[in-house]
C-alpha cells in the first residue's frame, strides 16, 4: 500500500476557503469540548472526590453510544445532506451542554454525555465526508494534519484553562464557552458549500448499507490491518488516560490545575508529531507508520509509569502525543483515500464504533484493575500492551506475503 499522497502543504491548503472555515468550526468547538470535558473530570475527581471507577464511568458514558450508534449513524451519514448533518447535530449538542449547567448529581452527569454522544455519532462520520469533498487534490494529508492539530491546539490551552477556572470561578463558565462554541460551528459551516462525491448509496435497507460497509473494510486488507492496530492499541491508551486524573491525585498529589497542564502537554507533542507525519509517510507504508506509533506511546506510558514525578510525566505526555500523531493522521486519511465516496460514512463510523467499542472495555476493566493492583501496575500493563502490539504487527508485515 503506498503512502497517502501529500503534494501539498499546510499554508496550501488553508488558501482554500472551505477547507478554512471548516478548520476555524473545528478549532472553536474543539476548544469548547475541551473546556466541558475537563471540567466534568476536575469537579468528579476533585470536588466530588469520585473514585477510580467514578471518574472512568464518564468516559465509558460517553463512548458507549460511539460504540453501538455508530455503524447505523454512518449509513445514514452516507444517505443524509452532510451539511445539515454537521449543523443540527452543533446545535443538539450545544442544547445539551445547557443542562449541565443545572447538574452536580454523578448519573445525571452520565445520562447527559450518553445522549451527548449519540449525537456525535452523526457529527464525526459528517464530517470525514465533508472534508474528503473540500480537500483540493492532493492535499488530504495535509488537510487531516490541520484538522488534528485544531484539535491538538485546542487541548494544549484548554485543560490548563479549564482547571485553573474550575478552581477560581466554577465549572459552569467552561460549560458556558462550550454551549457558545457549538453554535459558532454551526454558523461556520452554514457557510459552507458541501457536494456529495460519487452515486449515494444505492442499498435499500439498513442492514443491507452496514453489510457493505463491513465487506468492503474486511476486503481491503491495509484498511482491516490499520483499524485492528488501531483499536487494539486504543484499548492499552484508554487504560492510561481514562485514570490520569486519578494519578495526578495520588500518585503526584497535586490537583486540578496540574491535571490541566499534562493534559495540554499531549496536545504540544501531537502538533509536533503533525509537523512530521508528511515528510515520514513519504518514507514509509501506512501499516508501518501504525506500527511505529504504537511503540512509542507504549514507551511513552512506561516512562510515565516507571519513575511517577511529575518531570518524568511531563516527558511521557509529550511523548505520547507525538507517537499518537502518526497513528491518527496516517489511519484517517487512509481511510478517506482509499474507501469510496458512498460509502465513507460508513467506514469513518465502523472505525469509531471499533474504538469506542476498545475503550470501553478498558475504562470497565481500569478502574476495578486500578482498585486492587494500584495504578501504576495498571499503567505498566498499558505500556507493555502497546510495546507487544507493536512487536506483533512489525512481525507480520515482515512476513513473507502470499500473492
Amino acid at each position: 500500500m503506498a503512502s497517502p499522497a501529500s503534494t501539498l502543504g499546510f499554508g496550501e491548503v488553508l488558501k482554500d476557503r472551505a477547507v478554512r472555515r471548516l478548520w476555524i468550526a473545528q478549532l472553536v468547538s474543539v476548544f469548547g469540548d475541551f473546556l466541558a470535558v475537563f471540567a466534568v473530570f476536575s469537579v468528579v475527581t476533585f470536588q466530588l472526590h469520585g473514585t477510580p471507577t467514578q471518574v472512568t464511568m464518564i468516559l465509558v458514558a460517553f463512548l458507549t453510544p460511539l460504540a453501538v450508534i455508530s455503524p447505523i449513524a454512518g449509513v445514514f451519514v452516507d444517505k443524509w445532506n452532510v451539511k445539515w448533518t454537521m449543523i443540527a447535530s452543533d446545535v443538539i449538542r450545544g442544547l445539551l451542554i445547557v443542562v449541565l449547567l443545572f447538574l452536580r448529581d454523578l448519573y445525571s452527569i452520565y445520562a447527559v454525555f450518553f445522549v451527548l454522544a449519540t449525537v456525535s455519532a452523526f457529527f464525526i462520520p459528517a464530517q470525514s465526508v465533508a472534508l474528503r469533498t473540500l480537500a483540493p487534490p492532493g492535499g488530504l494529508l495535509a488537510a487531516n494534519a490541520l484538522m488534528q492539530q485544531a484539535a491538538q491546539g485546542s487541548m494544549i490551552v484548554a485543560p490548563a484553562i479549564a482547571g485553573l477556572l474550575v478552581e477560581a470561578l466554577g465549572a459552569n463558565v467552561c460549560f458556558g464557552f462550550d454551549i457558545l462554541s457549538f453554535f459558532i460551528s454551526a454558523g461556520l459551516v452554514y457557510t459552507l458549500t458541501i457536494k456529495r462525491e460519487g452515486p449515494p448509496s444505492a442499498a435499500s435497507s439498513v442492514l443491507e448499507s452496514l453489510m457493505q460497509g463491513f465487506r468492503f473494510i474486511f476486503g481491503h486488507a491495509a484498511i482491516s490491518f490499520v483499524m485492528l492496530a488501531m483499536a487494539s492499541g486504543m484499548f492499552a491508551v484508554r487504560c492510561f488516560g481514562g485514570l490520569l486524573s486519578v494519578y495526578v491525585r495520588d500518585v503526584l498529589l497535586m490537583q486540578s490545575a496540574a491535571f490541566g497542564v499534562l493534559n495540554s502537554l499531549t496536545g504540544v507533542g501531537m502538533i509536533a508529531g503533525a509537523q512530521l507525519v508528511r515528510r515520514i509517510s513519504g518514507r514509509n507504508s501506512p501499516q508501518h507508520m501504525v506500527i511505529y506509533g504504537l511503540a512509542g506511546m507504549g514507551l511513552a506510558v512506561f516512562i510515565t509509569a516507571l519513575f511517577g514525578h511529575v518531570s518524568t510525566t511531563a516527558i511521557g505526555m509529550l511523548g505520547l502525543g507525538f507517537c499518537a500523531a502518526f497513528l491518527m493522521i496516517t489511519c484517517q486519511t487512509l481511510l478517506q483515500q482509499e474507501t469510496p465516496p458512498a460509502l465513507l460514512g460508513r467506514v469513518s463510523s465502523s472505525l469509531m464504533s471499533l474504538l469506542a467499542f476498545a475503550q470501553v472495555l478498558a475504562l470497565l476493566g481500569a478502574g476495578p484493575v486500578a482498585q486492587t493492583a494500584g495504578i501504576r501496575n495498571l499503567f505498566f500493563g498499558s505500556a507493555a500492551m502497546l510495546a507487544a502490539i507493536g512487536m506483533i504487527g512489525l512481525w507480520k508485515l515482515r512476513a513473507p506475503q502470499p500473492a
